[in-house]
């Protein structure tokens, strides 16, 4: 069983994306990172980068006892290895997986949160940094385009309809609160580690 610790963000979706195509066993345990639980102490002894999503498989492959993982690439290879679905076990098959999975989570990603951020939570808007993260993931959204196709095809599966409907009891509460803001973007180094 997959011991899921999630809020309904666009990372979280991914595992939850992921649990449902695999069919892996999951329970979901909410951080409401606009409330501050992603500083809350037994969280941080999963997550110590206080970010969400995290996992513990308390049936790891290898019998042991339970494995916590945090950091979204790190949980989707940990689960692919689990399950022997979505890497591919060839060495070209491989290296494309890792390439898109390393793109994502070095790229998309951030560059989206950037955009995000600057867009709709920034105190003061700067237009400089608002156009650059604006373009800049135009410009990764048009690469993924290119490589899928046809993006539909995702949102149409129905893991990808589960998963999103696991996300809806916590969609209602507000994503970022004023509070919020101030738990969510005035870290620091010692921030960080006091929970």
């Amino acid at each position: 069983m997959i011991q899921l610790y999630y809020w309904p963000t666009p990372n979280g979706h991914k595992i939850t994306m992921f649990l449902e195509e695999a069919g892996l066993q999951y329970a979901i345990h909410p951080v409401d990172i606009s409330a501050g639980d992603q500083f809350k102490p037994d969280f941080l002894a999963i997550s110590p980068n206080n970010r969400m999503p995290a996992i513990i498989d308390t049936a790891p492959a290898d019998g042991g006892k339970a494995i916590s993982v945090f950091e979204l690439g790190a949980i989707l290879l940990y689960l692919a290895e689990k399950t022997g679905r979505f890497l591919p076990k060839d060495t070209r098959g491989r290296k494309t997986a890792m390439e898109w999975l390393f793109w994502q989570v070095g790229g998309l990603g951030p560059m989206a949160g950037q955009n995000h951020h600057f867009g709709l939570y920034a105190p003061t808007k700067i237009p400089y940094a608002i156009d650059r993260c604006v373009k800049e993931t135009n410009r990764l959204y048009g690469v993924l385009d290119r490589h899928l196709e046809n993006l539909d095809a995702v949102r149409r599966r129905p893991g990808t309809q589960r998963a999103y409907a696991k996300g809806e009891p916590y969609s209602s509460r507000p994503t970022v609160t004023e509070e919020g803001k101030k738990i969510l973007f005035g870290q620091t180094a010692s921030r960080a580690s006091v929970a």
